[in-house]
């Protein structure tokens, strides 16, 4: 996280550079040597127990996959001494969050480095992410999720669920800034609600899997580019809100005013949209 506040030489750069002054600065501040941390938490004793696991991430990039034996496992590599995890554990609660850079000069920022590579085990998760501008791949299906919360600033960021949560999650919330997202396989998160809210930026919305109950959705976004992909034979409902400039939709959707209609069986999607301006694009 990068909670100081730039030195006022690199601040008074970045003005005149949009003034279109191209100023260069000696770097004061360098990276150091590139270290790997081993992090790797033991499961809960009491395997019914709920871990509320929150993971706080600033810029770089970070990825999340099953698999671990432990509650979670990994490796944080970084070149900036103060990015050095930290991992606080009270009780059922743990949060892991990246150091404050503690800026002292004017940074190397191109060469900078900071990776999470983890990966998650079998208990019960409510899952919190925090991050900055950064890189995401997330791969969470066949995890037991009872909630899942993702805020972050300017992202790349893809979340998938290749297999079925394990157990029904309460609510699954995305909130974001300017970025682009990719949601995949989102009918296996087998979520009761679904919350996401953007700003500018392109977003896909994928509800492929297997959808095991009556689901809501809410979309708040603002000048963006939004593709949801709602697979044949779901129900689905499609309520729209705002000054949309364009919806896109190919054959198999009914059109009332601002609601579209799929037909299908078994349990069904209610999605609503409010956006800004910008282009929808229904598909399968």
């Amino acid at each position: 996280m990068f909670r100081k506040i730039l030195p006022l030489g690199l601040a008074l750069t970045l003005v005149l550079s949009a003034c279109g002054f191209r100023i260069t600065l000696p770097i004061t501040q360098q990276t150091g040597p590139l270290v790997t941390d081993e992090i790797a938490l033991p499961m809960p004793s009491d395997p019914t127990e709920t871990v509320d696991l929150s993971l706080a991430f600033g810029a770089g990039k970070l990825v999340l996959n099953p698999g671990s034996d432990s509650l979670i496992s990994g490796t944080a590599t970084y070149n900036i001494s103060d990015f050095k995890p930290e991992v606080t554990v009270n009780g059922s609660t743990v949060r892991i969050e990246q150091g404050d850079w503690q800026l002292t000069g004017i940074p190397d920022v191109a060469n900078v480095r900071n990776e999470w590579d983890f990966a998650l085990g079998g208990a019960t998760y409510d899952l919190t992410v925090e991050a900055g501008a950064y890189q995401a791949e997330l791969e969470l299906g066949g995890l037991a999720l009872t909630n899942l919360t993702i805020r972050d600033g300017a992202a790349d960021s893809t979340v998938n669920f290749a297999a079925p949560n394990r157990v029904e999650m309460n609510l699954l919330r995305y909130a974001t800034g300017a970025s682009n997202v990719s949601l995949t396989g989102l009918a296996n998160a087998n979520f009761n609600s679904l919350k996401f809210e953007s700003g500018a930026g392109n977003y896909s919305l994928d509800f492929s899997g297997e959808l095991q109950r009556n689901a809501s959705v809410s979309i708040e976004t603002g000048l963006s580019n939004l593709t949801l992909v709602i697979p044949a034979g779901i129900p689905a409902q499609i309520t729209i809100q705002g000054s949309l400039s364009n919806v896109t939709h190919g054959s198999g959707w009914a059109r009332n005013g601002s609601v579209y209609t799929q037909e299908g069986e078994g349990p069904a999607l209610t999605i609503m949209i409010e956006i800004g301006a910008g282009n929808l694009t229904l598909t399968r």
